[in-house]
């Protein structure tokens, strides 16, 4: 016989509770059924598992050695059996998820501590990109969902779902030479300032709405675009809730235009594609990111 699935967990049920008949009570099993089947055990091993001249039957040696494998392999069988009930529930094996550059990831995170504790075999991928180069990636079906700003067009081939909307504000550094000259201008005097903009260095900018100056430099990090404000090399278009310490202490500063408000208010969307039947995990995840709505 020697180990199977069943006798290893009442060898490691013996050994943890301390005795036959606490054992047997854990497993709902008569005490002679559990004493019976160490025996056996131990008669297919030839040697001792435990010591029974002492009141409770005490591990030997070999016992305690074997104990850590008996583990790893129970822990392993469990999460086989884990898994394999996440497949026949229709649950992936592995959820690609993208998000675009300048989107706050917080709105994502409820969501996957829930689906982690429904689903804790299921494999999670994220992929932090500029806008243009995700959504390309989920038409390659490289990801199953994108979080992505709302564009001003619609494609047919996407399925997208409202989970919240985003301010983007024009931000200056304190550092900023124009910023001795003066407080306010309008939004048109932007134009010929030197902006700093996130985007792709593979496709052109599909979303122009936050573009405003004719001299612009691009960086497909949000953090390097930040840190390029932030040193007065340019002002940028940023998620006002990714800025919020930096105008609190003063390291950035809004614009503040004459002739318009600042800030522009975006959605934003989960997009998968109709083409592509979305599996439980994805389903799951995007009912989850609606419930968060980020405002």
């Amino acid at each position: 016989m020697s180990f199977n699935s069943d006798n290893l967990i009442i060898f490691l049920t013996v050994l943890d509770k301390g005795s036959f008949s606490a054992a047997a009570r854990s497993l709902q099993r008569v005490p002679s059924a559990v004493s019976m089947a160490i025996a056996n055990l131990e008669a297919e091993l030839g040697f001792e598992l435990f010591d029974r001249h002492s009141r409770e039957p005490k591990p030997t040696e070999k016992a305690l050695s074997l104990a850590p494998y008996a583990r790893h392999i129970i822990e392993n069988l469990s999460q086989l059996n884990t898994f394999s009930r996440e497949l026949t529930q229709g649950v992936e094996s592995t959820l690609a998820i993208g998000v675009a550059a300048g989107i706050n990831s917080n709105i994502l995170f409820d969501a996957l501590r829930v689906l982690s504790q429904r689903y804790p075999l299921l494999h999670i991928e994220l992929v932090t990109a500029p806008q243009d180069d995700l959504l390309p990636l989920l038409h390659k079906k490289q990801l199953q969902l994108a979080i992505v700003f709302g564009g001003i067009h619609v494609n047919s081939q996407e399925q997208f779902h409202y989970i919240g909307e985003e301010s983007i504000i024009a931000t200056i550094s304190t550092k900023h030479p124009s910023l001795q000259e003066r407080t306010s201008l309008y939004i048109e005097d932007l134009v010929e300032s030197r902006q700093i903009i996130i985007g792709s260095r593979q496709h052109e900018l599909s979303d122009m709405r936050i573009v405003v100056s004719s001299n612009y430099w691009k960086t497909d990090s949000f953090s390097l675009a930040l840190g390029l404000v932030e040193g007065g090399m340019g002002w940028g278009n940023f998620p006002l809730s990714l800025i919020k310490d930096k105008l609190a202490t003063g390291t950035l500063k809004p614009l503040q235009f004459k002739n318009t408000p600042n800030g522009l208010k975006l959605p934003i969307h989960v997009v998968s594609l109709k083409s592509h039947a979305l599996k439980r995990g994805a389903q799951e995840c995007i009912e989850l990111l609606k419930k968060t709505h980020l405002t």
